[in-house]
């Protein structure tokens, strides 16, 4: 049987099943990447004329296939998010990124290192990888799109949730540099401290500051204000540009040497204040949606083959143990004590903590340490990444929409009670 064929007509069931199945699944305690993982995992199984999913074979598509699939979807975020930056406005996300993700590592760090036995390095990636939320995964619990009405602020939990993501899977690689840093020259804090504060985390995040900023700025004048009627894209509806403000943004970036996870999500939402009761937002949202939608259903359909034919091989139940802690202690446990005494209640606080979906941006972040590296741990890495992103598909997949669902509903009871409460009899 020719490979090529089945590929062909497997990407063909593919597509017309990304366009089905969300609106299919719209309550149901099912998400499309399970269904996707599961559907990996039979295949590679069953059908032995495939090629393996290996990781370690393909090394350099899986890199790039994950890279762009985390940048179109925090472009994506950034456009989706209607509420302008600021330290209150966005107070819930800067104690996420400042309390919940260093609380988050240095956990995952130590379980790496304490229950596990990894070293010193392959603990601080480990730590890395799994500090970021996954912009790509957590569709289900973010912001859908861009309000029509862009006055009408989002609810504190999606807000959150989405600018999480947005912002702290380029927060992520300054961690990820130290530990490739530490797999080359040592733990000790002198051979590379120095290099790692003035370069991996001023330089490079102030970079993709600015370019981000920049880039976002000069493209929001094009679309919304040209001179020129012709150049003024808005008004033409061309929602591929999108992809041209993600891929300007992350290379001009990754040029110069700074973060382009950090610049693409920040162009977004610099286009976004741009011009924010313009419809063409949600032109552009959608078109970077539809092809997020259709990476993910291919790297979660690797995934589930690579999980199945030989990536969790020798995983014991330690590793196991330890990957229901990241998901299911860690990261609600870090979440519930950064939001504390913040501006969200019990509700939204809960679902915020518990909501912290690992996925595409962690398999980017191993793939590309490992490639930089030298570590000594390389299969336990994969395990428990590789274990950790499964359980995140699987736990949040099966809780999201029906625990979305229900703090709507609470939402809306207690929002028809206050205003009968304050109608005049």
């Amino acid at each position: 049987m020719d490979p090529g064929s089945l590929l062909y007509t497997g990407a063909g069931f593919a597509t017309l099943a990304a366009a089905f199945l969300p609106r299919l699944l719209d309550r149901a305690p099912v998400s499309m990447p399970m269904l996707f993982l599961g559907a990996g995992a039979l295949t590679f199984t069953v059908v032995d004329a495939l090629p393996s999913p290996d990781p370690d074979e393909h090394v350099t598509v899986l890199l790039h296939l994950t890279e762009i699939c985390v940048i179109i979807s925090l472009m994506g975020a950034g456009l989706a998010l209607n509420r302008p930056p600021g330290l209150r406005r966005w107070a819930t996300t800067w104690r996420l990124l400042a309390i919940t993700m260093p609380l988050s590592m240095l956990a995952v760090g130590l379980l790496g290192w304490g229950a596990l036995g990894l070293g010193v390095a392959s603990s601080v990636l480990v730590a890395a990888a799994l500090a970021p939320t996954d912009p790509v995964l957590a569709s289900e619990v973010q912001v859908a799109e861009p309000a029509e009405n862009p006055d009408q602020d989002e609810d504190e939990a999606r807000f959150a949730l989405t600018s999480e993501a947005g912002l702290n899977d380029g927060l992520a690689f300054p961690f990820t540099y130290a530990a490739i840093a530490i797999s080359v020259v040592g733990a000790a804090p002198s051979a590379w401290l120095g290099h790692w504060l003035g370069v991996d985390v001023v330089w490079r995040l102030a970079c993709g500051l600015a370019i981000g900023v920049g880039i976002g700025w000069l493209l929001g004048k094009l679309f919304f204000s040209a001179p020129s009627e012709k150049f003024r894209l808005a008004e033409h509806a061309e929602g591929f540009v999108a992809l041209a403000a993600t891929f300007l943004a992350y290379g001009i970036t990754e040029l110069l040497e700074g973060y382009g996870f950090v610049a693409v999500f920040v162009a977004a939402c610099t286009i976004r204040a741009a011009e924010r009761h313009h419809g063409y937002h949600q032109v552009l949202h959608r078109y970077v949606e539809q092809a997020e939608r259709m990476l993910t259903v291919l790297i979660v359909f690797l995934l589930g083959g690579a999980a199945a034919t030989g990536l969790l091989a020798g995983t014991s139940w330690r590793e196991i143990a330890v990957a229901a802690a990241v998901v299911l202690v860690v990261r609600p446990l870090a979440g519930w004590i950064g939001l504390l005494k913040g501006r969200t209640g019990p509700r939204e606080r809960t679902v915020i903590a518990f909501f912290g979906v690992r996925g595409v941006g962690s398999l980017f972040y191993v793939t590309y340490a490992l490639q930089e590296g030298q570590f000594t741990d390389h299969d336990s890495i994969w395990r428990i990444v590789g274990l950790v992103v499964v359980g995140s598909v699987l736990v949040h997949g099966l809780s999201a929409s029906p625990v979305m669902w229900l703090l709507d509903r609470k939402r809306r009871q207690e929002g028809g009670a206050d205003n009968a409460a304050q109608t005049p009899v």
